[in-house]
């Protein structure tokens, strides 16, 4: 059986350029964006060779035999790279993983035909399967696992970034910065708040840092101890926190919590605050 196992794998070996022509006339006669989107960016002979290369691997696990675990580090490798080439070129996943079934069928078809040509045993046929479909399923979780992996972190990426926006420390002159604060403050961009206000304190050098709310929609207990620390940190490192723009909604609620702002400097907007470190005076 490993003779004719051997032989299945020659096979595939040889004729692995016409399976990946195959598939890709399959593919291209879709005629997804996609699709196009691939050819712009990569010439056809690339993308025939990528696919000749992992058809290569099941012909060359045939012929290994035993050698299962070297087989699984191969897949392994290819699942890898072409994940995150794949993530890379911007193909969705979806799209990607149609090519599976493509692949199935005509690796299948070329194993029935030497089958038949050889007059092989149905033993062989089993044998075979067991060994390719195992592989097959393999590639497609390292290939997941891997583009997935990389859509994460491109998404992690994109929301820090976000976030680091979304605290804006903004020099007026010399020791002098605002910070205006608009949206939902949440654990998350809270957390961020204290770590980029300190930092960014330190860079500028700050004396006086004026903190704007009013484009804050909703001041809970979270929110302002979480103010409340930051400015508690400020102080530490020498710098005057100011607290402007609480609207009138935000003071009823901030009453009614309980909240108290008496030990902080809160002025009614931006004016008065510039008024108090001197940048504006009436």
């Amino acid at each position: 059986m490993d003779n004719e196992l051997r032989i299945i794998g020659e096979t595939i070996l040889g004729i692995k350029f016409e399976i990946a022509q195959k598939v890709q006339e399959i593919r291209l006669s879709e005629g997804t964006e996609i699709q196009r989107q691939l050819l712009s960016r990569l010439k056809e002979e690339e993308i025939i060779n990528i696919r000749a290369d992992f058809v290569a691997l099941f012909g060359e696990a045939l012929i290994k035999g035993v050698q299962k675990e070297m087989a699984y580090n191969d897949i392994e490798k290819w699942g890898k790279e072409t994940g995150r080439f794949a993530h890379n070129l911007g193909i969705p996943l979806d799209e990607a993983l149609k090519d599976t079934a493509y692949y199935r069928n005509y690796i299948s078809e070329a194993i029935e035909e030497v089958v038949i040509k050889h007059n092989m045993s149905v033993k062989t046929v089993f044998a075979a399967a067991r060994v390719i479909d195992p592989l097959l399923d393999h590639a497609v979780y390292c290939f997941s696992l891997t583009y997935v992996h990389f859509y994460k972190e491109t998404l992690n990426n994109a929301k820090t970034a976000f976030l680091e926006l979304s605290v804006p420390v903004v020099p007026l002159t010399d020791g002098i910065a605002v910070l205006p604060l608009i949206g939902n403050i949440d654990t998350e961009r809270a957390k961020l708040l204290m770590e980029e206000t300190l930092k960014e304190a330190a860079k500028l050098n700050l004396s006086s840092l004026i903190l704007d709310l009013s484009g804050v929609v909703m001041v809970d207990t979270m929110v302002a101890n979480q103010i409340f620390k930051v400015m508690d940190a400020l102080k530490l490192l020498g710098v005057q926190t100011i607290v402007t723009g609480i609207r009138p909604e935000i003071a009823q609620t901030v009453v009614s919590l309980g909240i108290d702002f008496s030990k902080q400097i809160t002025r009614a907007n931006l004016k008065q605050a510039l008024v108090d470190v001197h940048l504006f005076r009436d």
